[in-house]
């Protein structure tokens, strides 16, 4: 195998949260790139846009929330999920620069209260976030309503995820035991309500 592509563990619970984050992070800015050349308009804006893109980059917001949040491989990868079931049920939503960093922490702090035993406080989030209690609640509450309530997925659809990120990236990662096999990784179908980024959406 070529030294400079990095092995990853077959199950994503085992999956470094630095390596986590890179995976998504990359296909976060290549959906913001894709996104912000079309045109917005009045209608389609929603509560997650802000007025001018924050200054803060995506791979570093999304280290800062798993970092000072202690966001487990689950939850960052129900965030893929999220933009896929968002996107679907909620045409307006796409994330471009404008929306991006307001849906990952409404994003993390769902996926904190469905998939953890023990999560924190939504002043905690906001903080860590850099909104404000009251725009969290608000977007929260809007996430949940358009998603209608859907925000647990199942163990194996976050595996299909988890595949479908590693692929898109074949020339830095392959999953352990699997270099044979990287042709036939998940996702590469462009299936998906991210147009082929990420992997197809389930529940």
């Amino acid at each position: 195998m070529d030294p400079s592509i990095k092995a990853l563990p077959q199950l994503y619970q085992h999956c470094p949260t630095n390596d986590l984050v890179y995976l998504i992070s990359d296909m976060l800015l290549e959906l913001v790139g894709l996104n912000d050349k079309i045109p917005l308009s009045g209608a389609g804006l929603t509560r997650f846009h802000s007025r001018a893109p924050p200054t803060i980059s995506i791979p570093d917001y999304l280290s800062r929330l798993a970092l000072h949040a202690s966001l487990q491989p689950s939850i960052l990868l129900s965030m893929v999920y999220y933009i896929d079931i968002l996107s679907t049920h909620y045409s307006p939503f796409v994330v471009s620069s404008l929306t991006v960093h307001r849906f990952l922490i409404t994003a993390a702090t769902v996926a904190s209260k469905g998939l953890c035993d023990s999560f924190l406080t939504n002043g905690f989030y906001a903080k860590v976030g850099g909104v404000s209690l009251m725009e969290l609640n608000l977007l929260e509450l809007e996430f949940l309503v358009r998603v209608g309530w859907r925000i647990v997925p199942k163990g194996e659809v976050l595996e299909e995820y988890y595949r479908s990120l590693i692929g898109r990236l074949q020339s830095k990662y392959i999953i352990e035991g699997a270099e044979e096999a990287l042709g036939d990784t998940p996702g590469s179908s462009g299936s998906s309500a991210v147009a082929g980024v990420a992997g197809p959406a389930g529940s």
